[in-house]
């Protein structure tokens, strides 16, 4: 099995948290970044809707459209 390396922001967190850190710490830390991830989402997907000039009543067409390719076993 191949060794994979760490990201940028696992060895970021490893610098910061090199020390116990209390599990109620833990949680607290995953949900500011699930928060944070999900925020950025969001945003992302905001600007490709105002750039696209969509409107509220596209939502139905958009939720309706079936864009999945078939899985080839």
């Amino acid at each position: 099995m191949e060794a994979q390396s760490l990201s940028n922001l696992q060895l970021e967190l490893l610098k910061v948290y090199s020390r116990h850190v209390e599990d109620e710490d833990v949680i607290a830390i995953r949900k500011m970044l699930a928060t944070y991830f999900a925020e950025k989402a969001v945003r992302m997907a905001d600007e490709v809707w105002l750039k696209r000039g969509w409107k509220s009543e596209d939502t139905k067409q958009l939720s309706q459209e079936h864009n999945r390719t078939p899985s080839n076993p």
